[in-house]
């Protein structure tokens, strides 16, 4: 299915770019926190830069997986964003990975598959009809604030984890916002429809504002506390706006306490993958030794 490789595309390069920038964050004065001088500090870092390029590179691939797959489909394939990429620069760094990475890499791919597989999403319709968004703006809008207020007033992990949840929400919207504006295109209106449609604008304030976001969290505390909440608030927001928006369907009743147990998988296997060196940025594991014929 193309929206499944393409969704897969888009949490490698996703995972990959969320590692590049927390390495350059992570040199960033906290005095800059919260302040749009955070980016002009982060621009003059090629590794920061690096991320933002496979971040362009996650877009292109995220519009193409919403434009062919639900979006309660799409979203939740990416949390394999970061196994996939710590298992990547292993690779290509030649370090061995400890066994509990690799735990932790099981632990989330066997989660997403017990989640695709109880949840069963699918159906709904490619646009959001009617005022639909009216609501589902306004409502986003208060969680965001609540969780940035929150924020404000915390430091250190908490205030990490409650930006990495803002974020995410940011992220999700994102999303739906695309998956609505990209059928504009299979309306028949052409690329004269796409660029009319108020969602292309409200899709690109909307990233913009997740990333601003998602750089205060990687600055504020440890990856530990971010991903997590990155990982799993954009899959579960997504699914709700998958739901609510577009009519998707996911399975309930007694299949909620499969879903439970994957989402807690997932959660488990996100939180260890993000204590990795790989991950942090500190890659002091030992080099796969080289063989000598």
């Amino acid at each position: 299915m193309i929206a499944v490789l393409f969704a897969v595309l888009t949490a490698v390069s996703n995972g990959s770019a969320s590692v590049l920038q927390r390495r350059a964050a992570l040199d960033v004065p906290q005095t800059e926190a919260l302040r749009v001088s955070l980016i002009g500090q982060l621009l003059r870092r090629k590794v920061w830069l690096a991320g933002i390029g496979l971040v362009i590179v996650a877009a292109v691939c995220q519009a193409v997986a919403l434009a062919t797959g639900p979006i309660s489909l799409v979203q939740p394939i990416f949390v394999i964003e970061l196994p996939a990429t710590l298992l990547l620069a292993a690779f290509l760094m030649r370090r061995r990975l400890p066994r509990s990475v690799w735990v932790g890499v099981a632990a989330v791919t066997v989660g997403l598959a017990l989640g695709m597989a109880t949840a069963a999403p699918g159906g709904g319709s490619e646009s959001v009809r009617g005022a639909a968004w009216v609501p589902a703006l306004i409502l986003t809008g208060v969680f965001e604030a609540a969780l940035i207020a929150g924020a404000l007033a915390a430091r250190g992990n908490l205030r990490a984890a409650l930006l990495g949840t803002a974020a995410a929400c940011g992220y999700a919207l994102t999303a739906a916002l695309m998956k609505d504006a990209m059928s504009r295109l299979d309306d028949g209106g052409g690329a004269a429809a796409l660029f009319g449609a108020w969602q292309l604008y409200a899709m690109a304030a909307a990233g913009v504002g997740a990333l601003f976001l998602l750089q205060n969290a990687l600055q504020a505390g440890t990856l530990v506390a971010v991903q997590p909440c990155l990982t799993l608030g954009d899959a579960l927001i997504s699914v709700l706006y998958g739901v609510t928006l577009f009519g998707e369907d996911i399975r309930t009743g007694w299949w909620v306490l499969p879903e439970l147990l994957a989402l807690g998988l997932i959660a488990a296997g996100c939180v260890e993958l993000a204590r990795s060196p790989l991950a942090t940025g500190d890659a002091t594991a030992p080099a796969r030794p080289r063989r000598v014929d």
